[in-house]
């Protein structure tokens, strides 16, 4: 029950900020997501590195999103989410479904190839469908190649916190939302992604 409540309030929380929220706000609140991002940080790799890693890692990656909102609108903030949300549940579901090969054993045993698989398939498939009406800028080619690029960099980006938390020893980056770990639970898959998806929607 208390997954259920935090994820229900997590999702209003977003949906109104990204949405609604003037710009200074959602600025404002991306910085928060910084800062509590960071101090997770910091407890996953040594304090020495954790400052200027925060700010490839984690601030370069929310200054997008923020870019984005300003450059596309709210509804290009929504895309790139919402294709990350469905590449993870496809992965899920078509993993539990098919999965026999794993994809990255030592990092994440649970991830199969038929799971990467029909990630692919899902996000790839609603960032183009969706893609039609909040990113009409791009073409159907330019909309099938930057949805199979964010589906990849968002499961490079979900490995890549997995190898973070198996290295310090711990199964979730801190116990900030209850029932979903911490804040770069929530959004790992989306800091590697958010970067090329500003550049796509800036050059195509």
């Amino acid at each position: 029950m208390t997954r259920v409540i935090s994820g229900a309030v997590l999702v209003v929380l977003v949906v109104g900020l990204v949405w609604f929220a003037p710009p200074i706000v959602f600025e404002a609140f991306a910085i928060l997501v910084a800062l509590g991002g960071t101090w997770e940080l910091t407890k996953l790799v040594p304090a020495a590195v954790a400052i200027p890693m925060a700010l490839v890692y984690l601030a370069l990656p929310l200054a997008a999103l923020v870019q984005i909102r300003l450059l596309a609108g709210p509804q290009a903030v929504f895309l790139v989410m919402l294709t990350i949300m469905v590449s993870d549940t496809a992965q899920y579901y078509t993993g539990r479904t098919f999965g026999r090969r794993p994809l990255a054993p030592t990092i994440s045993p649970k991830k199969t190839q038929e799971g990467a698989a029909g990630g692919f398939v899902f996000g790839t498939l609603l960032f183009v469908v969706l893609g039609a009406w909040w990113a009409p800028a791009l073409t159907l080619a330019a909309r099938v190649a930057v949805g199979l690029a964010i589906v990849a960099l968002g499961i490079a980006g979900d490995l890549f916190e997995s190898f973070l938390k198996r290295r310090a020893g711990v199964k979730d980056s801190s116990h900030l939302i209850p029932g979903h770990g911490g804040v770069l639970d929530r959004i790992d898959a989306l800091l590697f992604a958010a970067p090329a998806y500003w550049a796509a929607l800036k050059l195509l």
